[in-house]
C-alpha cells in the first residue's frame, strides 16, 4: 500500500511541473503586454522608456525559459511573487480569497449529495415509472441549462421578483451563500442524479440481487447494504470531480454574484492580464486536481477488494 501511494505519488511532479510550464508559455504567448494593460487600464499615457523601465524591473525582459525558471524557483521557496497591478503579494493576497471559495464548495457539495443521490436511487427504485419519468425529465431540463443561465434565472425569480434573497453576494454569510450555492447545486444535481440512477440500476440488475430477494432478504436491505456500496465507486467519482472544479473555483458563478473567491480573482487577473496571480491560479488548480485523483484512488483501493488485490500483486 505504501508503495503504491509513493509511486502514485512520484508520478503527480512531472503533472504539476509540465502543467505550470504549459501555463506560463501560454501566458507569454498570449499576445498582450503586461506592463501595457497595466497602465491603460489606469488611464495613464506614459513614454516607452517608462513601459521598458518597468518591464525590466518586473523580470519582464528576460528571456522565458529564464523567466520560468526564475518563477519556478521562487514557487519552491514559498514565493509566488508580486502582483503586477496591486503590488502585494500574491501568496497572501491568494489565501484571503481561498476561505470564501472553500465555503462555496462545502455547502454545494452538501446540497448536492442531499439532492442528487436520494432523487438518484429514488429514480431507480421507481424505474419506468411516472417519478421515474418526472425525475429525468427534471434532471434534462437542469442539465440543458448552463450554470450562468441558472444563475441569471434564480436572480430574476427568487432575488428580484420575490425577494428572498440578495442579488448580489454582501459577504462570505450563509444568506450571501445562498443563491450561488443553489446554482451550482441544480446544475451539479442534475447530471449526477442520472449518473446515481445508471449506477444503481446496473447494480439492481445482477445476480446477487435477485439471490438476496430469493432467500427472503428485504430490498431496503439489499439496497443499503449491497446495491448502494457496490454503486458508490462511482459516487465517489463523480464527488471527487465536482469536489476539484469547485476548489478550482468556479469562476463564472462566482464573478455574477461578486462572490469573493478564488475564481473571481483570477477572472480579473486574467482580465488586466495579472501574470503572477494567473499564475497562482492555475498552480491551485492542477494541485487540487491531482490531490483530487489521488485521494478517489485510495477510496477506490479501501472500497474495492479487486483493486487492492491488483496492487498486492505488484
Amino acid at each position: 500500500m505504501r508503495r503504491y501511494v509513493l509511486r502514485r505519488f512520484l508520478q503527480l511532479i512531472p503533472v504539476l511541473i509540465g502543467i505550470t510550464f504549459l501555463s506560463f508559455a501560454l501566458m507569454r504567448l498570449a499576445g498582450s503586454d503586461a506592463v501595457q494593460e497595466l497602465y491603460t487600464n489606469a488611464g495613464a499615457a506614459v513614454s516607452q522608456e517608462i513601459i521598458d523601465a518597468r518591464r525590466a524591473e518586473l523580470g519582464l525582459d528576460k528571456p522565458f525559459l529564464q523567466q520560468y525558471l526564475s518563477w519556478l524557483g521562487g514557487l519552491l521557496h514559498g514565493d509566488m511573487g508580486i502582483s503586477y497591478i496591486s503590488g502585494r503579494d500574491v501568496f497572501r493576497t491568494f489565501i484571503s480569497k481561498l476561505p470564501a471559495t472553500l465555503e462555496l464548495t462545502g455547502l454545494s457539495v452538501l446540497a448536492t449529495i442531499v439532492i442528487s443521490i436520494p432523487l438518484g436511487i429514488l429514480a431507480a427504485v421507481k424505474r419506468d415509472r411516472i417519478t421515474d419519468y418526472l425525475l429525468r425529465f427534471l434532471s434534462f431540463i437542469g442539465n440543458s441549462m448552463p450554470g450562468f443561465f441558472v444563475a441569471l434565472l434564480l436572480m430574476q425569480i427568487v432575488a428580484i421578483r420575490l425577494g428572498w434573497l440578495p442579488v448580489i453576494s454582501t459577504g462570505t454569510s450563509l444568506k450571501s451563500a445562498a443563491m450561488p450555492v443553489l446554482t451550482l447545486a441544480i446544475s451539479m444535481s442534475s447530471k449526477y442524479m442520472r449518473q446515481v440512477r445508471a449506477a444503481v440500476l446496473d447494480e439492481l440488475n445482477k445476480e446477487y440481487v435477485d439471490g438476496g430477494r430469493a432467500r427472503g432478504v428485504k430490498d431496503s436491505t439489499i439496497l443499503i447494504k449491497s446495491v448502494l456500496r457496490a454503486a458508490m465507486l462511482t459516487i465517489i467519482t463523480l464527488l471527487a470531480l465536482s469536489i476539484g472544479s469547485l476548489l478550482g473555483g468556479t469562476a463564472i458563478i462566482e464573478s455574477i454574484f461578486m462572490w469573493d473567491g478564488v475564481g473571481k480573482l483570477a477572472v480579473d487577473a486574467i482580465t488586466m492580464r495579472d501574470y503572477p496571480l494567473i499564475q497562482a491560479y492555475v498552480v491551485w488548480m492542477a494541485i487540487i486536481y491531482v490531490l483530487v485523483n489521488l485521494v478517489t484512488d485510495l477510496l477506490y483501493h479501501a472500497l474495492d477488494p479487486r483493486i487492492r488485490l491488483g496492487v498486492s500483486r505488484q
